[in-house]
């Protein structure tokens, strides 16, 4: 071979390499929740496991903790293409699309293994397909968290004595209305804020999961915890729709894929945390008293009533829900 067409094949060597190293995407991934939490946990699995099986076309950096914004903030950056991808709460996402406050819905699944199978359902699965066109991001699948539950920094033998109580919730439609039915004053905060806000006053309870009330440590202020699991509070994983259209068809399955797989291991996950964070806060000075829907005796027919006004698909996801207990 002549030393002209040597250097001709290295040119094009050279060529392929780098073009294929330009095609090679990062894609930044934001969260709200701390690198501890399950939530980050799974961003970094899935990502690690995006970038074996699409041999390093595509990797994926993980900015948990806020890094980025808020969650608000960070789905401004999904709409623009400044962000690629988020793990976010599907409370945000209810505030920009009303429909999917009724997953939020009080005693619609009871535990986590029902909310998997639930939001991996005909009528939630639906509503990802709405999210391209409302909120400018596409939704590769539901993750969860474990149930809701309040703890308390007062005795909290009935329903009464929620009643004029300064409770801290995340602030959005489903949550305040449940509240509000309540008598009880919501206070949005950061969730930073709360144990110090528990000890002096600045409110009464915390609307909260399992892991926060262990891992955050809200033990240590409350006296009661109302282990009520009255709501879910799934996570969704999102794709900007900006970046999701540069992607080709097979890219687009397998990370979409890739990301529900990771997302879906919550649920299994989280009926392990909460059996064991629910032991070891048995094991503390603070009374967990059980509550099941007639703790909260007419407040959930208010609730369903307004909510069932204000969107039909609650109606079909209770549908759905009751066909998962036969």
């Amino acid at each position: 071979m002549s030393f002209k067409r040597v250097v001709t094949a290295l040119a094009v060597a050279i060529g392929i390499a780098s073009s294929a190293a330009s095609a090679a995407k990062e894609l930044r991934l934001g969260l709200i929740v701390p690198g501890t939490h399950d939530w980050s946990q799974a961003a970094v699995a899935m990502g690690k496991d995006l970038e074996k099986k699409s041999d390093g076309k595509y990797t994926v950096t993980v900015f948990p903790a806020g890094q980025l914004g808020n969650e608000a903030q960070m789905l401004q950056q999904l709409q623009t293409g400044a962000l690629d991808m988020a793990f976010m709460t599907v409370a945000e996402i209810t505030n920009r699309v009303p429909d999917f406050g009724a997953l939020f819905a009080p005693y619609l699944v009871r535990d986590v293994r029902e909310s998997g199978l639930l939001l991996n359902g005909p009528t939630a699965q639906k509503m990802l397909g709405r999210l391209p066109r409302e909120i400018g991001a596409v939704g590769v699948g539901y993750g969860g968290a474990s149930m809701r539950l309040m703890l308390n920094a007062f005795p909290t033998n009935n329903v009464g004595d929620i009643k004029g109580r300064k409770m801290r919730i995340t602030p959005f439609p489903p949550v305040r209305d449940f509240y509000q039915l309540l008598g009880a004053a919501s206070t949005p905060m950061p969730v930073t804020d709360v144990y110090d806000s528990l000890a002096n006053g600045q409110v009464d309870g915390v609307d909260a999961d399992m892991e926060l009330v262990w891992r955050m440590k809200f033990y240590e202020r409350g006296k009661t915890l109302l282990y009520s699991s009255h709501m879910m509070f799934p996570v969704i994983g999102l794709v900007s729709g900006r970046v999701w259209q540069q992607l080709p068809p097979a890219d687009r399955e397998l990370i979409s894929s890739t990301a529900k797989q990771h997302l879906n291991g919550l649920f299994d996950s989280y009926m392990q945390v909460e059996k064991e964070m629910l032991k070891n806060i048995q094991g503390t000075n603070v009374n967990v008293k059980v509550a099941g829907p007639e703790f909260f005796g007419d407040t959930l027919e208010k609730w369903e009533e307004i909510w069932l006004k204000r969107t039909p698909v609650l109606a079909d996801l209770r549908k759905e829900s009751a066909a998962l207990r036969k």
